[in-house]
């Protein structure tokens, strides 16, 4: 018996033995884990090269080249919503615990900031010496009447339109002469004004390139016409205006983001306005495509976006439904702008922009 006892005895204080011994060795194998375990800013290396591309794509916009099925174009007309990343990116830097993610999201943040922070509060002031509209009222439209009838409701002193089609055009001269003494349509654009207008012709944006485009008579040009300049007479003085609808884009398989016929108008509207004599010009009209895209330089060098110095928001005008990108423009140059803003719906794709500015 004493012996049983003794091995029991034995037995027990080895297991106690082992049991320290395990113990140990575990508390061993956490710390060695603990140790080599990543530190904050060791963590989420891939988040934080994400947010450091994201700042430096649309710090270099400008740099991105557009040879290669019009990248460089594509990135800037959609440049704000880039935005939208730092929010998802921020979610995944917090997930992870990664403080170098979190420091390197701060490069987008201050570049998107720098870019657009100023469009996010409310520039306008009340009041204007002249109302200003601009639509491009679709070909497609199915009520241009009702169009016609919401523009001139608005009481603008001088309206403008685009993609006018010989079916709507008197409809739209209909609906609009009781409101408007003075208009002219040159080709597909065409403009409203309540006050006198002179020196009205048709602006070559250079639709036709190529020698063929050269020999057709200029009475089968101006039927496709996409351009028009023309003086408003006011009580501050002569005004030239400008209105303008630019070629299409289009994106395809084969040539990615297409914008040869709108660059091509850009760069003829730019010289038409680089070569006007007048101090104060106003420009109308869809642009397809926003200011902050390369191939409006030669415009948005001699003219400033009223939207950017008093508008309230980014002011997208299209597509209609749901709007992302402010396609149609109001340039000025020599006046002051006071207010800037996107009007309701009408039939068409395209939501209606106005502005109000001063002498």
């Amino acid at each position: 018996m004493v012996q049983a006892d003794t091995a029991k005895t034995g037995q027990g204080g080895a297991g106690r033995r082992d049991t320290g011994a395990g113990t140990w060795r575990a508390g061993i194998r956490r710390a060695i884990r603990t140790a080599s375990r990543p530190g904050p800013w060791k963590r989420g290396p891939v988040l934080a090269a994400l947010a450091l591309l994201l700042g430096l794509l649309m710090l270099l916009h400008a740099k991105i080249p557009n040879g290669i099925g019009g990248i460089g174009s594509l990135v800037e007309t959609f440049l704000p919503w880039f935005g939208l990343f730092i929010p998802v990116l921020l979610a995944g830097a917090l997930w992870r615990r990664s403080a170098s993610a979190v420091v390197a999201l701060l490069l987008p943040v201050l570049v998107w900031l720098n870019l657009f922070g100023g469009l996010l509060g409310d520039k306008s002031h009340p009041g204007g010496d002249l109302t200003v509209v601009s639509h491009n009222v679709g070909a497609d439209n199915p009520d241009p009447a009702g169009t016609a009838r919401d523009l001139a409701a608005t009481g603008a002193d001088l309206v403008a339109l685009e993609e006018l089609t010989p079916q709507a055009r008197g409809t739209y001269e209909k609906g609009l002469a009781k409101a408007y003494r003075y208009h002219t349509v040159q080709g597909t654009v065409g403009l409203w004004s309540k006050l006198p207008l002179t020196d009205i012709r048709p602006v070559d944006t250079e639709m036709d390139a190529g020698p063929l485009g050269a020999t057709k008579p200029a009475d089968v040009k101006l039927a496709y016409n996409r351009a028009l300049r023309a003086t408003v007479t006011t009580d501050h003085g002569s005004l030239a205006v400008y209105v303008a609808h630019l070629g299409s884009v289009r994106v395809t398989p084969r040539t990615g983001f297409w914008t040869d016929s709108r660059d091509r108008n850009a760069q003829a509207l730019g010289k038409a306005v680089a070569a006007e004599k007048n101090k104060r010009v106003v420009l109308l009209g869809d642009l397809n495509g926003t200011t902050d895209d390369r191939a409006f330089a030669g415009i948005t060098a001699q003219l400033h976006s009223v939207q950017d110095a008093a508008g309230d928001g980014f002011g997208f005008s299209w597509p209609a439904k749901f709007p992302v990108a402010r396609i149609d423009q109001i340039l000025v140059r020599g006046v002051q702008p006071e207010s800037s803003w996107v009007l309701p719906a009408t039939g068409s794709d395209h939501l209606p922009v106005a502005a109000g500015i001063s002498w």
